[in-house]
């Protein structure tokens, strides 16, 4: 049974996701799969009756096999964009809590993991200020990385 939080109904999918920022030396932990071009960030979904904290330290060790600290939350992002799941187009609707996380001096990860639909994930380090040189989800890291803000940043994102 799937704990995580989220719901297909018709043509919709909405999940509610918790988000790792992993940086060292200028670099942002990344992962990518087989099946996809791009590079997302670190993280998945919220499993019921569990916070986004918990959920993103989870999601940390099974993406990577180590244990990271948070030390704040950095963005809640609101992401409506069309894309695809079980092979099929759907209107997605995601609200994704990024949590910045303590480094620990780690430069590779030697770790298998599994996307949500059974495809083998790889993390790797790539450089913050040549991230507009990668195709890389969310977006606004290519950006909002380089200077971070103290607070909490909100930002919506809604494809038309």
């Amino acid at each position: 049974m799937n704990k995580d939080c989220g719901f297909i109904r018709d043509n919709y999918w909405f999940r509610y996701r918790a988000c790792a920022i992993i940086i060292e030396d200028g670099n942002v932990l990344m992962t990518k799969n087989e099946k996809v071009p791009y590079y997302y960030s670190v993280g998945g979904g919220v499993h019921l009756n569990e916070t986004a904290q918990d959920a993103v330290i989870r999601e940390v060790y099974e993406e990577t096999g180590e244990y990271f600290e948070v030390e704040r939350l950095a963005f809640i992002h609101e992401n409506f964009f069309k894309g695809t799941w079980d092979d099929e187009n759907k209107i997605c609707h995601e609200i994704a809590f990024y949590f910045l996380m303590k480094p620990k001096g780690i430069k590779e990860f030697n770790w298998e993991s599994r996307s949500l639909d059974g495809v083998k994930e790889t993390v790797s380090f790539l450089p913050i200020d040549k991230l507009h040189e990668y195709e890389v989800y969310p977006t606004f890291f290519k950006d909002k990385l380089k200077n971070m803000k103290d607070g909490i940043e909100h930002i919506l994102r809604k494809d038309d």
